[in-house]
Order: C-alpha cells, then structure tokens, then sequence
C-alpha cells in the first residue's frame, strides 16, 4: 500500500489556483485543454473511488469541457481528498474492482489511479504556471508502472510514444518520458 494523500493534494491545490483564463490554454496532452483536462480529473476521482470501494461505476472520464463544475475549484479538490481517503482502506487493496470499463487487481487500480494524479497534476501544473511535486516513493510507483506499458500499448489510448529522456534525469523526468511527455514543455 501507498498513500495517495500527498499526490492529490498537490492536484487538488494546482485545481484551486487555477483561473478561468486558464480554462482554454493548451496542454501537454494532445487535444486537451486545461478545462477538458480538469474534467477528466473530476470524473477519474469518482470513479477512481468508486473502485477502491468496489463499487463500479458505469462509463470513463470523458475530458469535455463544457461538463466542468462551476464549482470546480472546491468540488475537485473533494473528490481527490475523498479518493484519497477510499484508497487508505486497506480493503481496497484486495481482490479485483473495476475502472474506466477494465477488471483489474485492487492494487493495480490504485497505481493507476496515482498515475492519472500525478500525470495530470503535472499537466495541469505546467499548462498553468504551477509547481507539482511529487514525493520521491511516489514516483517510484509511477514509474512502475508507466514502465510496464509496453510499445504496442502506446497509440494513445493510454500513452503516446515514449520520449526520449536521459537515463541520469530525474525520476519525475523519466517518468514523463515514459508515458509520452516531453519534461521541457513549455505553453506557448
């Protein structure tokens, strides 16, 4: 087990700060802007909840603007601390759940669900002007698990093409490489 508590956090204060200015600017997510990605976000955190509490949900986080919250600077923030909380039962660790429409081992969930917080946070944070940090365990379990995505499963409907990044770069940068980002991205 892992604590997703730091990780959503750092999301959850990135989401706070964000602005409505910020809503439309682009990502590092090919197609997504910040308002489509918070969206995803909204709907990954109920939905990554759901299944720590082995209580599926029917559907994915689509990643549509137009569906954000008004309130998404509060309710967003309280469903990753919620998220967060489901996850801290050690009975969501055991046995099989479902999310995004798969049948995976409970602890397999829960490090995808890392992944699309830290990976996500850190999209939100660079489109916006934020710094996302990441404990030092964390990105070990993320990169784990980006690792284990093979060539044939990088297309884009989970990751795009690995970039290259230097072996000696930090973790959070090898990390990003691996699931398709470039660490030097820049808006605009």
């Amino acid at each position: 087990m892992f604590d997703l508590t730091p990780a959503a956090g750092q999301l959850a204060a990135v989401v706070r700060n964000v602005t409505d200015a910020d809503l439309e600017a682009t990502t590092p997510c090919p197609d997504y802007t910040v308002g489509d990605l918070l969206d995803h976000v909204n709907g990954l955190a109920v939905a990554f909840t759901m299944a720590a509490r082995k209580t599926p949900l029917d559907g994915t986080a689509s990643g549509d603007a137009s569906r954000l919250p008004q309130d998404f600077r509060e309710s967003i923030p309280a469903r990753l601390d919620e998220l967060a909380r489901a996850w801290s039962v050690p009975e969501a660790w055991d046995g099989m759940t479902r999310a995004g429409g798969i049948d995976l081992p409970g602890e397999v969930a829960a490090a995808v669900a890392l992944d699309e917080i830290v990976l996500h946070g850190w999209d939100v944070a660079r489109a916006t002007g934020q710094p996302f940090e990441v404990e030092e365990g964390l990105l070990q379990v993320v990169h784990g698990f980006v690792s284990s995505i093979g060539p044939d499963d990088r297309d884009g409907s989970l990751f795009g093409a690995a970039v290259e990044v230097d072996s000696n770069a930090p973790v959070f940068d090898r990390v990003l490489g691996l699931s398709g980002r470039d660490p030097h991205w820049r808006l605009g």
